[in-house]
């Protein structure tokens, strides 16, 4: 059903900066933990059920062991939902994708810093084409690497896992680093977004979001079990 959500609902423009306007605490479930056999379906259960984000992970085998989904898996759920698509690239020098991936029907392509050669190159490359342009940091990889580029970026990632697999246990120095990066942020005088991804479930929401991300990604958490009552646990507990 098209790009999901219109620009103006996602963010608006001040001049030539962009300023997201998410008012609210927003769930992305990933579907790298849903049945692959019923994507689309499971897909369409957790955006009717109120999730405003779809986490897709694409990983290349080289970046980070695993292989996932690609521009046909995406393209192929694009019509199940006006969801916004948040695609997370979890592959070496992702700006050769980006073009394709708008194409598939990604809205926020989120690249790592540890990944991209040229990472100011590659953030403007995405927005250019029209997406929402995302950095995405390592649990070991220092906020610092972060200094010049955090005013170009609408969203930072912070791993709360080392990326790869699902179903992993939430390393718990990253609140600490939540902490800081909020600082970074409002230091600054930005409204960049804080996206948090692994093992994050209904034990420790309130606390990564009292931290200060706002946008919280969870796979086994949503599609172990009823996803529809899964993400509306969730989004209670996200209050």
């Amino acid at each position: 059903m098209g790009q999901g959500k219109t620009d103006d609902n996602i963010y608006k423009k001040l001049g030539e900066e962009r300023i997201t306007v998410n008012s609210e605490n927003i769930l992305a479930p990933s579907i790298l933990a849903a049945d692959f056999g019923r994507l689309g379906e499971q897909v369409q259960t957790v955006a009717q059920a109120g999730a405003e984000y779809i986490h897709i992970d694409v990983m290349d085998g080289m970046f980070v062991p695993s292989i996932s989904f690609g521009m046909p898996v995406i393209a192929g759920i694009r019509s199940f939902t006006d969801k916004v698509f948040d695609v997370h690239m979890m592959v070496e020098e992702p700006g050769r994708y980006a073009a394709d991936m708008k194409e598939a029907g990604a809205d926020l392509l989120c690249v790592h810093q540890e990944a991209c050669r040229h990472l100011d190159r590659t953030i403007h490359q995405i927005r250019d084409l029209g997406m929402k342009a995302g950095v995405a940091l390592n649990p070991a990889t220092p906020l610092d690497t972060l200094e010049y580029i955090l005013p170009e970026v609408d969203m930072v990632l912070l791993m709360s896992v080392n990326p790869g697999f699902g179903g992993q246990k939430f390393i718990p120095y990253t609140l600490e680093k939540i902490r800081r990066l909020r600082s970074m942020i409002q230091e600054k005088g930005l409204s960049a977004d804080i996206e948090v991804d692994g093992g994050v479930g209904p034990g420790n929401i309130q606390e990564v979001l009292e931290a200060g991300a706002n946008i919280v990604v969870a796979g086994s958490a949503v599609f172990k079990g009823d996803a529809a009552e899964n993400v509306r646990r969730m989004l209670e507990l996200s209050k």
